[in-house]
């Protein structure tokens, strides 16, 4: 079933209405499958790992500091800031299973990410740079040197989430805060991998292909 896109807007809770929409669709919705694409509020979003860590009271102080709103999400992974120069994707998909296709989607997507990217211009490419913030083995960089595409997904036994933020512009924005905040918390990390596609491309751009991207996907 074609995707249908689904973008309520501004939502009156900020940036802790944004992170729990999509988790909601998945626990609440009926369709069969719903996307959300959005320009996102400055938003620090922590993992429920990240709150375990020692330092994470400073790390929400630096983040907060530096203009970014801090919430908690409920996919895996570490933490990852996101603007206004951002794009949010939220794919909700309701299918029998959804536990065995876990490592395909994330092949499946990284690599339509990719293609999306690349018919913009971008030097696009499947992989972790090392030293990135929330690293992931299907995050996408660019020309293996700085993270602009990062995904997390969360399952239930009738469906999944697949959430996945881009970088667009504004990418220097989001170096110094993450430096703070992850030297708070205690992991490696090299602010060299922090960036954002730039080269003229727009938000409004990428969410148009984007939107055409899966307009024509199957889940």
């Amino acid at each position: 079933m074609t995707a249908v896109l689904l973008d309520p807007g501004p939502l009156p809770g900020g940036p802790a209405a944004d992170v729990e929409l999509g988790p909601r669709l998945l626990r609440e919705g009926t369709a069969p499958e719903l996307l959300r694409i959005f320009t996102p509020a400055p938003t620090a979003a922590f993992s429920r790992r990240d709150t375990l860590r020692p330092g994470y009271a400073a790390a929400v102080e630096a983040v907060r500091a530096a203009g970014f709103t801090p919430v908690v999400r409920p996919q895996g992974g570490s933490l990852a800031l996101y603007h206004r120069g951002s794009v949010v994707v939220d794919h909700v998909c309701r299918t029998p299973g959804a536990s065995l296709g876990t490592v395909e989607r994330f092949r499946r997507f990284a690599a339509l990410h990719v293609a999306v990217l690349t018919g913009l211009g971008a030097d696009a490419r499947i992989g972790a740079v090392p030293g990135e913030y929330c690293p992931g083995e299907y995050s996408v960089n660019l020309g293996g040197t700085v993270k602009v595409v990062g995904s997390a997904q969360r399952v239930t036994r009738d469906g999944w989430l697949f959430s996945s933020v881009f970088q667009v512009t504004g990418g220097q924005a989001l170096r110094a805060p993450l430096t703070a905040a992850y030297a708070a918390l205690g992991y490696d990390f090299d602010p060299a991998t922090v960036g954002a596609v730039e080269g003229g491309l727009t938000v409004g751009a990428l969410t148009a292909a984007l939107t055409d991207a899966y307009s024509m996907l199957r889940a």
